[in-house]
């Protein structure tokens, strides 16, 4: 006996919902174009907002018609659009804009629709496409590198809001950002802890932004800037070691190895600080369980759990001494072993 399907409409609507990427293309589009920004003095014509931006006004309409229906912007009369509450944080002057967040990138484009491929085989679908892994590729590619770095920074202000109070900085006389990307973290860090001097490592080609960051943060002289590998050495000298959205990008050996070179680096007192998404169990949304898709389809590595965390810590001779949970992110301390 055939049992036939329970019909729910709701549940029909919602799936279709979540399955369709034409509202985060939309997303994507208008922040590329800065429409958000147009409209801080209030509403405009559409005809205005094309000639601002540059683009083509009937097309436009039908853009900001299709996102006004999902609440982001309102069609306050015809063809005149105004921001409402879910566009006002695509401005770029707000206080946790989210503008560069949404970047339209071929290659990261390219690599979800062959998501297929590493469902198949268990590959990163990336790789497999260009031939050589993510960071490779970036080096290779310094304005699609830029528009990277600044999207995977551009939630650092809300970051850093949840997380300065759920740690205790006490003692970190010396910090050393490993993987700091840009330094827009650590620049906001080291503003709310005028006592605490840094260390940024990066990439060689991802630290040429980095000094322009400081200064306009006013913390350049507080900072030193290095650029080098993490998977070949660290710093020396830090009272505490920050990787901040590092170790989800790369597979157990490798993030292992990473933090192996942590260890070589630090003193017997030095402590690790690691923010990360943990990856929850049950069925609740669970932001570690989205970003370990992306690992899969771009970088290579995964997100963990608590208990995958302490086992990876052991392999590198640390020894996890305590989670601290935020809104945002967690802060997963460890020390020498």
């Amino acid at each position: 006996m055939v049992t036939r399907p329970r019909i729910d409409i709701q549940a029909v609507t919602e799936l279709t919902e979540l399955a369709d990427y034409i509202v985060p293309f939309a997303i994507r589009v208008v922040c590329d174009f800065s429409v958000a920004d147009e409209l801080t003095e209030g509403p405009r014509s559409v005809e205005e907002l094309a000639k601002a931006t540059g683009t083509h006004a009937p097309t436009l309409l039908r853009v900001l018609r299709a996102l006004a229906g999902r609440g982001i912007f309102a069609e306050v009369s015809p063809e005149v659009f105004e921001l409402t509450p879910m566009a006002e944080p695509l401005r770029s002057d707000h206080p946790f804009s989210v503008r560069e967040c949404f970047p339209l990138m071929p290659p990261d484009i390219r690599s979800w629709a062959r998501l297929s491929d590493s469902i198949r085989t268990g590959r990163t679908s990336f790789d497999d496409l260009h031939d050589r892994p993510y960071y490779d590729w970036m080096a290779a590619h310094p304005y699609e590198c830029v528009r990277f770095e600044r999207s995977a920074e551009s939630v650092n202000p809300l970051v850093l809001r949840t997380l300065v109070p759920a740690v205790d900085w006490s003692g970190i006389g010396t910090l050393v950002d490993v993987g700091g990307g840009h330094g827009t973290f650590l620049a906001g860090l080291l503003r709310r802890l005028p006592e605490m001097r840094a260390v940024l490592l990066d990439l060689p080609h991802v630290v040429t932004e980095v000094p322009q960051v400081l200064d306009r943060a006013g913390v350049s002289g507080r900072c030193e800037v290095v650029g080098g590998d993490f998977l070949r050495a660290v710093p020396e000298g830090g009272d505490a070691y920050l990787l901040k959205t590092v170790l989800h990008d790369w597979d157990d050996e490798r993030a292992a190895l990473i933090l192996r070179n942590v260890r070589a680096a630090m003193r017997e007192d030095s402590r690790v600080l690691v923010v990360e998404s943990i990856r929850e169990s049950g069925d609740g949304y669970d932001v570690g369980k989205i970003m370990d898709v992306k690992a899969l389809a771009l970088f290579g590595g995964h997100t963990r759990t608590q208990a995958e965390f302490r086992s990876l810590f052991e392999a590198a001779g640390l020894r996890m001494a305590g989670v601290s949970r935020t809104p945002t992110m967690s802060v997963i301390e460890a020390g020498a072993r």
